[in-house]
């Protein structure tokens, strides 16, 4: 059984929340979505890997289909895309998958955007895509779970790197390699002084440790230098973030106006969650149940607010409240989609300029062989659910596809293999290293 194969060889959601997938090949739908759309700004490796391994990505698709059931493949992918579309064409052979054109915009990847796109289906307030016959999986999840199919684990990681790097390019790495490595394969930085923007510059996160590693999950690395301003704004503390927004916030209620998941019809109000900033703690209450829907897509944060302040980062900590308080919103009002949505679409080219990153923007082309580290620190824990327990000890030799790690029976998670050959140099309760 497929489900069976995707536990075991550790497939999860390669597009950043890595839920993994074999939950998703035991459930029955009518749709079966790949998502291709790819929306964080600078980063091109799901258009390489489309152009490039087209066969893998349908397979996995068919696949999928046939374990749940779908009567009805829609792949989404940007219309910008010619030559992956090209591909993709060329290699299509299941009659039941057809392609949805998608426009250049942010954040058109979005799971509950691409459902309604895709189906017309509005998926219900706090639910998943499940809840209304779709699945959806990013088309590096899909590779892999043609990889799966053929008892190939996931031992490797597409991505790609650029911004300040001499040479921008996508790659695969063994799962465990350091940043450090992979911006000596792009050539380098151009700066001295940068930070590091992990799987991208809105929902990503950021980091100036050059010895962390890749996961499951990394979509890429963007390097800026130290002085751009989403540097200056991301490295500032969450109480000077609130303090700004206490002084400056003047309810212009662009960052609602804006939203994604307002403009699909579900209640997710910025502006009134910031207003939870001026108030004592009574006020927590009343004002942070809008947050509760927010995707975090960043847009309000970003783009929408004429004066920098920070929604976003006060929807996150609304959230956090909430659940701290044991508060659960249910939205009362039935999803509509909003009369202006489709005229107030963020197109990547004004969000580039909005973001002041317009230079770093250019094509990631694929350079193919895989990247020898000579070590590698692969996480126990690079997915949704538990972490894998690991399964080797220190000083024992391992080959490339061994299992690392096995998370128990019964219990959410994925299994974790070994991405080089070598010897074991460290276990622990978060990792297991090995020297090639």
């Amino acid at each position: 059984m497929l489900s069976e194969k995707l536990r075991e060889f550790g497939v999860v959601g390669a597009g950043g929340a890595g839920f993994p997938t074999y939950v998703k090949a035991q459930s029955q739908v009518e749709f079966m979505i790949a998502n291709g759309a790819e929306c964080e700004p600078l980063i091109h490796k799901d258009a390489e890997l489309m152009k490039h391994f087209p066969g893998e990505i349908l397979a996995g698709m068919s696949s999928m289909m046939d374990a749940t059931g779908a009567r009805q493949g829609k792949f989404g992918v940007k219309t910008k895309n010619a030559e992956s579309i090209e591909a993709l064409k060329h290699r299509l052979q299941d009659d039941r998958i057809e392609f949805v054109m998608l426009g250049d915009f942010y954040p058109s990847g979005d799971e509950y955007e691409l459902v309604y796109t895709a189906t017309g289906r509005l998926i219900p307030a706090a639910g998943i895509p499940l809840q209304v016959g779709c699945v959806v999986s990013n088309v590096e999840t899909l590779y892999n779970v043609s990889l799966a199919e053929r008892d190939v684990p996931v031992t490797e990681k597409f991505l790609s790197v650029t911004g300040a790097v001499k040479e921008a390019k996508s790659f695969w790495v063994p799962v465990g390699t350091t940043f450090r490595e992979l911006i000596t394969r792009a050539g380098g930085a151009t700066v001295d002084d940068f930070g590091i923007f992990i799987s991208g510059l809105m929902m990503g996160t950021l980091t100036f440790d050059l010895d962390e590693v890749v996961t499951k999950t990394t979509g890429g690395l963007i390097l800026l230098p130290r002085d751009h301003y989403l540097l200056t704004r991301k490295t500032r503390s969450t109480s000077e973030m609130a303090h700004i927004g206490k002084s400056a916030c003047d309810q212009c209620s662009y960052c609602t106006e804006f939203c994604p998941r307002y403009l699909l019809g579900y209640d997710v109000q910025p502006h009134k969650v910031m207003r939870s900033l001026g108030f004592t703690v009574t006020g927590g209450d009343i004002w942070n149940q809008w947050s509760e829907l927010c995707c975090a897509c960043g847009l309000c944060t970003l783009y929408a607010c004429p004066e920098d302040l920070y929604p976003k980062e006060a929807c996150d900590q609304g959230k956090q409240d909430r659940r701290a308080a044991g508060l659960k919103f249910v939205q009362q009002a039935p999803v509509e989609v909003h009369p202006m949505k489709e005229y107030r679409r963020v197109p990547l080219s004004q969000l580039r300029r909005r973001l002041q990153v317009e230079e770093y923007e250019r094509e990631t082309p694929y350079e193919p062989g895989t990247w020898q580290p000579a070590v590698v620190r692969i996480k126990l824990k690079q997915h949704a659910g538990q972490a894998a327990n690991p399964t080797v000890q220190e000083g024992r030799k391992v080959k490339k596809g061994q299992l690392v790690g096995r998370v128990e029976d019964g219990k959410l998670g994925a299994n974790v293999h070994a991405s080089i050959d070598g010897k074991v140099r460290a276990v622990t309760a978060e990792y297991v290293e090995i020297s090639a």
